[in-house]
């Protein structure tokens, strides 16, 4: 008797921990409210091919065609004296023709990495906030001065393509 007693309890026991136990892993996970809020004010911009000029020896040998995009957080966005799409344009032209962090004797080098972090790094630190959550480089082409003066079809040179996530491009744009 005392052991079909002390089998009843067992069983019991075991369904009340089963039931607890799935109970509280069905609960919906906890967020983390900051975060939520701050992936909230972010908002995805296309950016406009920018065309940056390539000087050496005095002239002009070429031109980079940069395609950017961004994630920026509106309410500080809102708040900056310049708009966004000229800061990148700026932030580009230092990059490129400033500090020529791209080689043109030697393509293949090229750190797309890098790139992206310099041109996040650098528009944050103008701003003094954290403004540019991200940024998305569509593509990067070189084109010779040449290619650009014979009129005909133009045979660049790609540097980097990619693009911005297909859940971003849905979204609005700020331009």
């Amino acid at each position: 008797m005392i052991k079909l007693i002390v089998t009843g309890v067992w069983i019991c026991v075991i369904t009340l921990a089963s039931v607890y136990f799935s109970m509280r892993m069905a609960a919906a996970p906890g967020t983390d409210d900051e975060a939520a809020t701050s992936r909230a004010a972010l908002e995805f911009v296309r950016g406009s091919t920018t065309t940056v000029p390539v000087i050496a020896d005095g002239e002009v040998r070429g031109y980079f065609l940069a395609n950017l995009s961004y994630t920026a957080n509106t309410e500080l966005a809102a708040g900056q004296a310049v708009p966004l799409p000229q800061m990148i344009t700026d932030e580009l032209y230092t990059l490129l023709v400033g500090n020529r962090i791209i080689d043109i004797a030697d393509l293949g080098g090229f750190d797309l990495g890098n790139f992206r972090t310099a041109v996040k790094d650098g528009l944050n630190k103008r701003f003094g906030k954290e403004v540019i959550a991200e940024v998305f480089v569509e593509q990067i082409d070189y084109i010779t001065k040449a290619d650009v003066q014979s009129g005909g079809p133009k045979k660049g040179v790609t540097i980097a393509k990619g693009g911005a996530p297909a859940a971003l491009t849905s979204q609005p744009s700020a331009h």
